[in-house]
């Protein structure tokens, strides 16, 4: 694991350090209940380790909006579509902690401003840096989107393989789950969704 950096908690670093004692002291104790052995040479260092993953995949809670976009709202003229695909998140699952591997697609009719087009991709990481269900992460992002840019319609689809259905329980590795988000021209006009559909390929 690569040394703490500020850039990538959402706290001053002597605070990480002190939730990463924390952390690492409940998983040393995990180990033991499991019936490991911490002490052994393979197993030494992964408290921290552990501690220092789960500060980073979840350091979007807690942050504000504003974090993920800054200045990146531009004036324009545009009222037509614009469409981000395939926006690749990670995710935990907050019933299991287990990983969601996915992709986002977004789609907004501007009025009057337009957002940076990466900054769409930091919205998707400041809301699936966390513990989090698929369902409300995919409202958030269509939430976050419509607030920034006073957009006329925003339209989200989100994909996602769920580590806690292919791993354990009903162990169906190829289940993908597909939730969406639609809201004001996108959710009232059947041809705006249609075409947002069609431009991520799945019209």
């Amino acid at each position: 694991m690569s040394p703490l950096h500020e850039d990538d908690f959402p706290e001053p670093l002597d605070q990480s350090q002190t939730r990463i004692a924390t952390i690492e002291a409940a998983v040393h104790q995990i180990l033991d209940a499991l019936g490991e052995d911490p002490n052994r040479e393979g197993l030494q260092d992964t408290p921290k380790r552990v501690a220092k993953a789960l500060l980073y995949l979840t350091h979007g809670l807690n942050k504000p909006l504003e974090s993920a976009i800054g200045n990146a709202l531009f004036a324009s003229d545009n009222d037509e579509m614009v469409v981000v695909r395939n926006i690749e998140f990670y995710s935990l699952c907050e019933h299991h902690m287990l990983p969601i591997i996915g992709h986002v697609d977004i789609g907004y009719i501007p009025q009057g401003k337009v957002i940076g087009l990466s900054k769409l991709a930091r919205i998707v990481d400041l809301y699936a840096r966390r513990l989090q269900i698929q369902e409300n992460m995919t409202q958030q992002i269509a939430d976050a989107v419509r607030e920034s840019t006073d957009a006329r319609g925003v339209a989200v689809q989100v994909r996602a393989a769920h580590m806690c259905m292919a791993m354990r329980g009903v162990e169906k590795v190829n289940a993908e789950t597909i939730t969406s988000m639609m809201l004001g021209t996108f959710r009232s006009d059947a041809r705006a969704r249609n075409e947002f559909l069609q431009l991520i390929g799945r019209g």
